[in-house]
C-alpha cells in the first residue's frame, strides 16, 4: 500500500515510542491522528515533528480504557481526516508489581491493564475496521513487547496482556482478510526512553549482556519496523520481534 497521502491514528503518539512511530509515518507522507492521553504539550510537538518531516498532524485526546472514547476517536479522524487507512495500537499502560508478589497484584490492577492493554487495542481495531473495509484496504500494527513471550517484565500482568495483544493480532489477521492487514510489532527493552530511563544503569546492563547488538532498541528501530507493516500487501498475523537479538540465544 502506498503511505503518501493516507491517514494513520497511533495511540500513544505523545509518548517516546509514540513519537517517533509518528515521526516515520510522517515521513512516508502520511497525515497522522496524535493521540495523547494528559500530555497535550507532548502531542502537539510531535504533530510539529510530523509536519516538519512532510506530514500533516492532529492531536487528539483520548483514553482507550473508556469503551466511549474508542469509538469516538475513530469517528472523529474520519470525519476529520475523510479517511483512516493505518491503527497503530501503541498505547499501553503498566504497574510495577514483582512477579513473586501475588497479593501485591490485585485484581484492580489486572482489570485496569486489561481495559488499556488488550480491551483498547481490541476495540479500536473494531472501530477502525469499518471505515477500512468500506475503503477496501487498511493496515493494523499492534505493539506488543518481549515480556509477552518471556517472563521478563515488570508485572505478571503486564506479560499477560502483551501476550495477548500477539494473540489477538493473528485472530484479527483472520477477522478481517482480505481487506484489512493485522500485523504486530514487539519490542525488547528500548533505550533512550522515559520508561528505560527509570531502571537502574546496572540493571540495563545486566539485562543486555546477552543481546547479540550489544545493545537495546531504539524507538525509532521500532518505528522503522512499523512502517513496512503499514506498507506490506502480503504480511498478515505475524508478529516481529525488535529487540537487538536479545533472545536470539
Amino acid at each position: 500500500m502506498e503511505l503518501e497521502g493516507k491517514v494513520a491514528l497511533v495511540t500513544g503518539g505523545s509518548g517516546d515510542l509514540g513519537g517517533a512511530i509518528c515521526r516515520a509515518l510522517g515521513r512516508q507522507g502520511m497525515t497522522v491522528a496524535v493521540t495523547y492521553l494528559g500530555e497535550r504539550e507532548r502531542a502537539e510537538a510531535v504533530v510539529a515533528d510530523v509536519a516538519s518531516a512532510g506530514g500533516r498532524g492532529w492531536a487528539v485526546r483520548l483514553d482507550q480504557s473508556d469503551i466511549a472514547q474508542t469509538e469516538r476517536v475513530v469517528e472523529e479522524t474520519v470525519a476529520r481526516l475523510g479517511r483512516l487507512d493505518v491503527l497503530v495500537n501503541n498505547a499501553a499502560t503498566n504497574q510495577g508489581v514483582p512477579f513473586k508478589d501475588l497479593d501485591g497484584l490485585t485484581a484492580e490492577v489486572w482489570d485496569r491493564l486489561y481495559a488499556t492493554n488488550l480491551r483498547g487495542p481490541y476495540l479500536l481495531a473494531r472501530a477502525a475496521a469499518r471505515p477500512m473495509r468500506k475503503q477496501g484496504s487498511g493496515r493494523i500494527v499492534n505493539i506488543s513487547s518481549a515480556g509477552g513471550t518471556h517472563p521478563i517484565s515488570s508485572s505478571i500482568a503486564y506479560s499477560c496482556t502483551k501476550a495477548a495483544v500477539m494473540h489477538l493480532t493473528r485472530c484479527l489477521a483472520v477477522a478481517l482478510a482480505p481487506e484489512v492487514l493485522v500485523n504486530c510489532v514487539a519490542p525488547g527493552l528500548v533505550e533512550g526512553t522515559r520508561m528505560s530511563n527509570r531502571i537502574p544503569a546496572k540493571s540495563i546492563k545486566k539485562a543486555l549482556g546477552s543481546a547479540v547488538l550489544e545493545r537495546g532498541a531504539t524507538a525509532v528501530d521500532v518505528a522503522e519496523e512499523v512502517v513496512p507493516f503499514c506498507r506490506t500487501d502480503s504480511a498478515t498475523g505475524q508478529v516481529l520481534a525488535v529487540d537487538a537479538g536479545l533472545f536470539v540465544h
